[in-house]
């Protein structure tokens, strides 16, 4: 089937989508423009089709529900594939497939899938328009619910062709759910051909295929190549009373407190505080001409973890999501709104679940997935930082890493130099949450927290790292933090959320060169009289416990680290060994007395 759309000026587009067609054998072909006309009618094609359930025009004015396929909710990490000529460039921590296999099976899969449906050609630009790091992408899908999710998610139609040209150099994305079956799903990445194949899936992790897919799988090898970074990392713009004004990256797994870090709303102590949100979820990074890293924000919405988010913990998002936006696998009240655990106020009577079956507090399951999500734009946000959209990106202060540990790890510690940090950052470890399948609560490696979206072998991936490093003139300070530390009792010993201003006061106190810390064998650990903790309800006990630093522990997490460093022998980079040596020497030394730590430089 050949096609017209406002990309026929491009030959090279044009030809693949026909191309493409051949393939899949479409009913219809939309190109996509990303106008308001079109959106208003893709809604109401996915209402009539089934695909979204309208809410509430009144309290949720132009929000929609989507129920995805009950086995269809989550990253599929065991079926996602780096599809490389030689199997050592995917590396051990990823999932290969030789490529010309890959094109015989989903070739077969491919052929004829979309008869009866149409395919929706989405031209979107991953970054601010005219940013020298900014890339086109295209995802041709047959699903409506993820054409009008990329809309949200990127710069989607006009600006991505104008920004492409006559231009060959495209991600080409190619998307169908085919039948949802589990035992045909394959999500597929070949980095040297720039290219994504999509099967059995419509989770937006699995479909949305400019959001992990392109800007980190796919863009971490181009980086590689090309000498920026790639990364799962928020970023924020923090402006203190006086009018300082620093920019943070951050890299969590999922639903380890990301997004509320993102939305960061300063609590009362810290009245004058502002923090602003440059990015939820993907951060580009950069050296610039004067040996500063520097970071934009590729995407343009935000696809979040909904349960957990109310007023108290992150009231920003309860913002972003009143209007405008796709709610996927929560429940639904009578009244046309939704609830999820977690969500102000106990649960109404008459739910309906995720599933669309009725629902009361006595059934068995939950009432919204644990891995719900909600997908707003960026212009929802009432603390967008003016930043968010700015092409030569913002240049970083710090670099947090963190995760879900319920020991071990102290609130807060920061690295020595940059290779210490990359070290932290390299063997960060978190508990399994929901948004991958598989078991829950595991303690596992997350490297950068780009474990799942690495596009390449992780040692040479940590080279790349340190290569960045030795270009810095300016490089940001690196922060380890754990919001989620356990005391004997079970119960979480920091309260979290906005209280976490505390933590990033003392950070960026730290760069500043205004906070002092107590120098141990790991790196730079706050005491509490380092943080500022006035009006804060907690037993000072608590903050101790949450700050404390145990050699046993510590020791124990060095020799766990050592299933990492042996998986990824061949590669990893000797400065890594011999400073995870040197860790291990400083644990077995006696323990010294405390002493302050310098101010930097």
């Amino acid at each position: 089937m050949a096609s017209s759309g406002p990309g026929t000026g491009n030959l090279h587009l044009q030809a693949w989508v026909d191309e493409t067609a051949r393939l899949t054998r479409p009913d219809r072909i939309r190109w996509c423009d990303g106008s308001q006309e079109e959106q208003r009618e893709l809604l109401d094609e996915a209402v009539a089709s089934g695909a979204l359930v309208p809410l509430n025009a009144e309290k949720l004015p132009r929000c929609h529900l989507h129920r995805s396929d009950p086995q269809d909710v989550a990253r599929v990490e065991h079926l996602t594939f780096i599809c490389t000529p030689e199997k050592d460039d995917a590396g051990p921590t990823n999932n290969w497939m030789d490529p010309d296999e890959v094109r015989r099976v989903l070739g077969s899969l491919y052929d004829g899938c979309m008869r009866g449906r149409t395919m929706y050609v989405v031209p979107y630009l991953m970054g601010p328009s005219g940013s020298p790091q900014s890339r086109v992408g295209v995802e041709l899908t047959d699903s409506v619910y993820v054409a009008l999710n990329m809309r949200s998610m990127t710069r989607m139609g006009e600006p991505a062709l104008r920004s492409l040209g006559g231009s060959d150099r495209f991600n080409r994305g190619l998307h169908s759910t085919g039948t949802l079956d589990p035992q045909r799903r394959y999500i597929c990445h070949f980095p040297q051909d720039d290219t994504i194949w999509s099967y059995g899936s419509g989770y937006g992790g699995n479909a949305l295929l400019g959001k992990k897919c392109f800007a980190l799988r796919i863009a971490s090898w181009a980086g590689r190549q090309e000498g920026w970074l790639a990364e799962h990392m928020l970023l924020v713009e923090v402006e203190s009373p006086s009018g300082a004004r620093h920019f943070v990256a951050a890299a969590f797994p999922s639903q380890c407190g990301k997004t509320n870090f993102a939305m960061m709303r300063p609590p009362e102590r810290f009245a004058g505080w502002k923090v602003r949100t440059i990015g939820d979820d993907i951060a580009w990074l950069r050296v610039d001409g004067e040996g500063r890293l520097r970071a934009v924000n590729p995407e343009a919405g935000y696809f979040g973890v909904v349960p957990g988010t109310n007023e108290r913990t992150n009231p920003v998002a309860m913002r972003i999501v009143a209007h405008d936006t796709i709610f996927t696998n929560v429940a639904l009240a009578p009244d046309g709104t939704v609830w999820w655990e977690g969500k102000d106020g106990p649960a109404p009577d008459g739910l309906v679940d995720w599933r669309g079956r009725p629902w009361t507090p006595a059934s068995a399951d939950k009432a919204a997935h644990p891995n719900s999500r909600f997908t707003s734009p960026m212009w929802n946000n009432p603390e967008l930082s003016p930043y968010a959209d700015d092409p030569q990106g913002v240049p970083l202060s710090a670099i947090v890493f963190g995760g879900r540990r319920s020991d071990t790890v102290p609130l807060a510690l920061e690295a020595f130099d940059w290779t210490h940090g990359v070290y932290l950052g390299a063997t960060l470890a978190s508990e399994t949450t929901a948004a991958a399948t598989g078991k829950t609560g595991v303690v596992r490696r997350d490297p950068m927290a780009m474990l799942p979206f690495c596009g390449y072998d992780m040692g040479r991936y940590f080279s790349h790292w340190l290569a960045v490093g030795r270009r810095l003139r300016k490089p940001p300070r690196i922060f380890l933090a754990n919001w989620f530390r356990r005391g004997a009792d079970g119960s979480f010993l920091w309260p979290g959320f906005g209280e976490n201003m505390r933590v990033l006061e003392w950070m960026l106190g730290r760069v500043e060169g205004t906070a002092d810390a107590l120098a141990t064998p790991a790196g730079f650990v706050p005491r509490p009289d380092d943080l500022d903790l006035a009006g804060l309800r907690i037993a000072p006990d608590a903050v101790q416990q949450a700050l404390r630093l145990d050699a046993d522990e510590w020791r124990a997490e060095l020799e766990s680290q050592g299933d990492l460093f042996r998986m990824l022998s061949r590669t990893m980079p000797p400065a890594l060994v011999e400073l995870r040596s040197e860790l291990a020497r400083r644990f077995a030394a006696p323990p010294r007395e405390e002493m302050a730590a310098p101010t930097p430089p």
